[in-house]
This record gives C-alpha cells, structure tokens and sequence, in this order.
C-alpha cells in the first residue's frame, strides 16, 4: 500500500486520546502518558485502497438503504461516538486514532463505478454515499473521488442519497442541482449538537452544526431535497437540543428527518467513555447510564428494529420530543422517493458490456 503523509495545515486536534487494542490483535501497546497526548495532534496518513470492488450491499433491515458506495475507509472527522470505528479493525487498524489518521482512499473507485453500473445485473436502487465513512471528509478536497462518482451516477441517472457532517459538499452544488431537477438525489445532514463548543469537542473535523445548516440552506435554496438526521441522540448530553435542531433545520430549509439514539458497539464503548471521563467527568455516568437505559442494560444493541430507536421509557421519551417538535415544525417524517426508471448506461459506456 502506498502511503501519502502529507495532510493539510492547521487541522484541529483529535477525537479520541486513545488507541485501543483491536480485537483481532495478540499483543497491546502501553503508552506513556506524554506520549499518548502527542498522538492527538498524529498527522493522518493516507493510504491507497487497491479494493476490486466499489458497490457494498446492505441486508440490515434496519438501515434503509440497499446499496452504497465508500470512497474512503476511516474518517478524519474523529466523531467520538461514531459505529463505524470498529470496521477498521477488519483490516488491522485500530477503532481509536488510526480510525482517524489511517485514511484508505480508493482511486479506481470511479472506474469500478462505471464498470459496475454497466453489467448485466446490475439492478438500479439508490446508492447511499456513504456507509461507513464520510464521502466529504478533509482529503475529499484533494482527492475528488466522492464528486467523480457522483458524475459517472449522473451520466447513468442512477439515484444517490448523501449523508454527510460537512460543508464542502456545497461545492458539488453544480452535480446536484442537475440530478435535483430529474429527482435523483437527496441530501441528508448528520446534525447531533448546535452547540459548537460541543461539537468541536465531539466531532473535531467536522463542521460545526451551525455550519451544517448553512451549507444545507445553501443546497435547499438550489432546489435539492435535503433533511436531518439527528444521529445519535446522547442522553444527557444533547438530548435536550432536539426541538432546537429541527426548529432551525426547518428554517434553513430542512424538509425532512430522522434520528436515532447512541449505541456504543465494540471499541467505541472504551473510547466514548474515555472521552467523556476527559470532557464531563460530572455526568460521565449519568450518559452511561442512559445510554445503557436505551439498550436494556447494555450499551449497544444489535436487536434488530431496536438497535437505532432503543426500548424502554427512555427511548418512548426520546420518540416523543422528536415527533412533538417534528409535527410543530412541519418536518416530514417521510424521505422523498427517488426515480429509478431513468437509469441509462451512456453510449460512451456501452463498449464496457463486452467485458463483463
């Protein structure tokens, strides 16, 4: 795997201050505490992903979406919370700082794209960017690979639905716009606080939540569909902000929403509490507890039709608040459909038929 170090100037710290072991591993680092704060400030290392492959399938009745395409594997964003932090210890990284400073990138991910959406048996369904990752993370500016994708989706009307925390999805606004007006895309912003202190904390790399709703006016006022998705609710935590949230998502433009409530599965439980004995060590326990109140006990679920909402009096209490304000503010519990009927390999593409 080839490896470029170089990352961009003035980045922020960290999410997380530890680098648990992985699951798979047999042995452990002990790090001295000096050196355990230098890793904060560690400078990601970007790493050619060779994968043959670009289009993931998804059997998870719980996730609504087929079918996605990941760019990238990791994320610089370094959200403490996030599910996805234990994926990387599938290809031997960490779930804690190499989640964050290992950053696979996948190159050939347009070509594989187009190859993909030329074969035979390829059935047209929405590709979600993305399942794993951020499609606009920091090195996205460099790279392009998440706007080259979204080109080859638009030469095919091929659907997409985006999901993203940050604002430099505004510069596809060109690429989007197009699709908007054939209703092939929608764009849904991941807002979990608009309390930026705390989010700068929680989510470093990621725009702050009052930057999202700028960039999602931005979009709106362009005529692409976009929502929310408050995700996840912390108990104790940000939980209280959601009235707010989809208040001022409303108000810039926001027509649509979801949520769901936090879950800490494998390694993300070690370094969600680390974070939070660091940053709230007065109601550490109280969001432990509540996240645990979700989940019958436990901090994570994988109860399916459970695992995103919870059970239990806790989580009904966070169903409520939610639709209370959802129907006060007029955001539509209901995503818009995307049309599949106009999919169409290019004629420039058709030639690749003879290969598959």
């Amino acid at each position: 795997m080839k490896q470029n170090n170089k990352e961009p100037e003035n980045r922020k710290k960290r999410g997380t201050q530890i680098n648990p072991k992985s699951r798979f591993d047999t042995y452990t680092f002990v790090l001295e505490s000096d050196t355990s704060q230098k890793l904060t400030n560690l400078q990601a290392a970007y790493i050619v992903d060779t994968t043959k492959k670009i289009i993931t399938s998804n059997e998870s009745p719980d996730i609504p979406f087929d079918i996605s395409v990941n760019p990238y594997r990791g994320c610089e964003h370094g959200c403490i919370y996030c599910y996805a932090r234990p994926y990387h210890e599938f290809i031997g990284y960490s779930a804690g700082l190499e989640f964050e400073t290992k950053i696979l990138y996948k190159p050939d991910a347009p070509k594989l794209l187009t190859r993909e959406l030329c074969k035979k048996n390829y059935i047209v369904k929405p590709i979600e960017f993305c399942g794993v990752t951020d499609a606009y993370q920091p090195i996205e500016q460099k790279m392009q690979i998440t706007r080259q994708c979204l080109e080859i989706c638009a030469a095919f009307n091929n659907p997409v639905a985006i999901i993203t925390k940050s604002t430099l999805i505004t510069r596809d606004i060109d690429i989007l716009r197009t699709m908007a007006a054939k209703n092939l895309v929608t764009v849904i912003f991941s807002i979990t606080s608009l309390d930026d202190d705390l989010t700068r904390l929680m989510e470093p790399r990621a725009a702050t939540g009052n930057a999202r709703l700028k960039a999602l006016n931005k979009l709106s006022l362009q005529g692409i569909p976009v929502g929310i998705s408050l995700s996840p609710v912390i108990p104790g935590l940000t939980d209280k902000e959601i009235p707010r949230i989809i208040q001022e998502s409303v108000a810039h433009g926001a027509k649509f929403g979801s949520y769901s409530v936090a879950r800490l599965p494998g390694a993300v439980k070690e370094i969600f509490s680390d974070w939070l004995q660091h940053n709230f060590p007065d109601r550490a326990q109280k969001v432990l507890h509540g996240i645990e109140n979700f989940h019958g006990g436990n901090l994570s679920s994988s109860e399916s039709g459970k695992r995103f909402s919870g059970k239990g009096i806790e989580a009904q209490a966070i169903k409520t608040l939610f639709s209370v304000a959802q129907r006060k503010y007029g955001l539509n519990k209901i995503f818009p459909s995307l049309r599949t009927d106009l999919f169409e390999v290019p004629r420039s593409n058709k030639q690749l038929n003879l290969f598959d």
